[in-house]
């Protein structure tokens, strides 16, 4: 298909099948809007790669009639690919004042400021997108200013929350009112597309100001050190670190260039306004050990961040046995290996961890099923699209949402073309999805020819050959052989002397026909690495002719 005629379309190019790299697109009138643009964080299956990005082709094929970007709130799993992408996309993006903040720095940082238009509106302001109108909804979450979407179009009115929980005592900002959500219900809602996270959460997520006490009990009875380490983007947290500092008699020293850059943001879009003034890494080392509260980036067990860099004694700041972690933060799925190496480095040395499961050190910024079957009874919507989250936690949305009482439910993911309108709800077609990575400062596509090579390379190993040869062929000198990676230890000697001789031989026999001798070097020595190791490495082949 090309573009939507007489109809509402929805696309999900990321986040939809998976948590992270949330790209969402509504189509209407021959028109694109899209909601969101973030990243997710590589594993172990992307070597030497930090940051994997959406693939846009399906939109890039359409620019001419993308009419902008719509960003919900400022985590990296919904802004996180702008200061990549959304320069080539060319189109205007549209946040509230926090969300801007953030962006802005981002892109200050890559250099492109000033060539990406970047528009800010206030909660509850309607503004026109083509065919579209949209209205940012107050909601709470673990970051200022996320916002639900109120998306009106021809065919019927979306409510798309972002990331949402209900909090009836929020420590920053000022969500919508049960009566106001009540009221955009009330004017009709066709379709909710809501957050999966915490769907099978019996619980509600519960308050940030409950949080308060919680950490103002666990940090009122450490003897020495305290350091929490939170999501940097936390800012409520934040905020209730700072009044958890002021309470117990602790200078507060902050650590992480993420959490000063969301504390700049905060401070300049009137948040944190009473947030206590703060010391360095060497202020704090000075201090008594019952007088400093530290808070620091790297819970999810992140190497380079202060939190891991502390762990591993590369930090100004040190702790010894009897000072306090407290982690208090959701452990991502995922990211179990990585935070457990530093509580093991942590165990070590002697400090005491706090984590959720310990204390109420911790709430969700995604709701549990009570929040959810209240915002069905809200928004009445005529379909339930669950987005956000991988197919288990999506399949089980559309589930409890048809047993409260929704009349449908529209599972779909990444690169399913839906038609939201008119008619009946359903898969009209399929986008071409995928993942780019960010390598270095290139972005290649994460199934492409030099990840695809990198992952051989861990695996397998990679042992280069050198042959110098005459122009009938015959063997000049004695050929060279490298390793890297190939598992022979203490028998490397024997095992390049055996290569050798499989080099000989090979040119021995080749013949004058280059590409062939090439082929028939490489296969010898693999055939000998087979034999040595069972494994069948990369071998490359340098014939040199003289």
């Amino acid at each position: 298909m090309t573009n939507p005629k007489k109809e509402l379309l929805f696309v999900a190019l990321g986040g939809s099948g998976e948590i992270g790299m949330n790209v969402n697109l509504y189509g209407c009138q021959g028109k694109w809007l899209m909601v969101d643009c973030g990243i997710t964080f590589a594993d172990p299956a992307y070597p030497g790669i930090d940051v994997i990005l959406p693939d846009l082709q399906f939109i890039e094929e359409r620019l001419d009639d993308l009419i902008g970007i719509v960003l919900t709130h400022g985590h990296e799993d919904h802004i996180g690919a702008l200061p990549y992408l959304a320069e080539d996309l060319g189109v205007p993006l549209y946040a509230t004042a926090f969300t801007a903040g953030l962006i802005r720095g981002k892109l200050e940082e890559e250099g492109n400021a000033d060539r990406v238009k970047l528009h800010v509106k206030r909660p509850g302001e309607p503004f026109d997108l083509g065919p579209f109108g949209v209205q940012f909804v107050p909601m709470s979450h673990s970051i200022p200013e996320a916002s639900a979407l109120l998306i009106d179009t021809p065919y019927g009115r979306i409510f798309h929350t972002g990331d949402w929980k209900l909090d009836a005592a929020p420590v920053l900002g000022n969500p919508a009112t049960t009566e106001q959500l009540a009221a955009i219900g009330d004017a009709g809602i066709l379709a909710l597309v809501c957050d999966s996270t915490n769907v099978f959460n019996p619980e509600a997520s519960g308050s940030e100001s409950d949080v308060l006490l919680g950490l103002m009990d666990t940090i009122g009875k450490a003897k020495g050190r305290v350091l929490v380490t939170s999501f940097a983007s936390n800012a409520a947290r934040l905020h209730t670190l700072g009044e958890v500092a002021r309470e117990t008699g602790r200078a507060l020293c902050v650590q992480g260039r993420s959490l000063d850059r969301i504390l700049k943001v905060a401070r300049a879009t009137g948040y944190l306004k009473n947030f206590p003034e703060t010391i360095d890494a060497e202020a704090a080392m000075r201090l008594p050990r019952n007088k400093v509260l530290i808070v620091a980036t790297g819970g999810q067990g992140e190497e380079r961040a202060a939190l891991g860099r502390v762990a591993n004694g590369q930090h100004p700041i040190s702790l010894d046995a009897g000072d306090t972690v407290v982690f208090s933060s959701k452990q991502i799925p995922g990211n179990e290996v990585a935070i457990g190496r530093i509580q093991n480095q942590l165990a070590a040395k002697g400090v005491v961890m706090v984590t959720d499961r310990q204390a109420h050190v911790h709430v969700s910024g995604h709701p549990g099923r009570p929040e959810l079957a209240q915002m069905y009874r809200w928004m009445k919507p005529e379909v339930l699209m669950p987005v956000h989250g991988e197919m288990r936690h999506l399949m089980e949305q559309a589930r409890f949402g048809l047993s409260e009482g929704v009349p449908q439910a529209l599972v779909q993911t990444n690169g399913d073309i839906v038609r939201l309108a008119p008619g009946d709800p359903q898969k009209v077609g399929h986008a071409v999805v995928g993942r780019l990575v960010l390598d270095g400062d290139v972005i290649l596509p994460g199934d492409g020819a030099t990840i695809n090579e990198r992952r051989k390379l861990s695996l397998f190993g990679q042992i280069s050959v050198a042959v110098a040869v005459g122009k009938n062929g015959a063997l000049l000198g004695q050929p060279q052989v490298q390793l890297q990676g190939i598992p022979v230890e203490e028998d490397r000697d024997p095992f390049v002397a055996e290569a050798i001789d499989a080099v000989v031989e090979a040119v021995r026999s080749g013949g004058r026909d280059r590409a062939k001798l090439r082929d028939s070097v490489r296969l010898s020595v693999r055939r000998v690495a087979t034999r040595w190791t069972g494994k069948k490495p990369i071998v490359d082949v340098l014939l040199i002719e003289a």
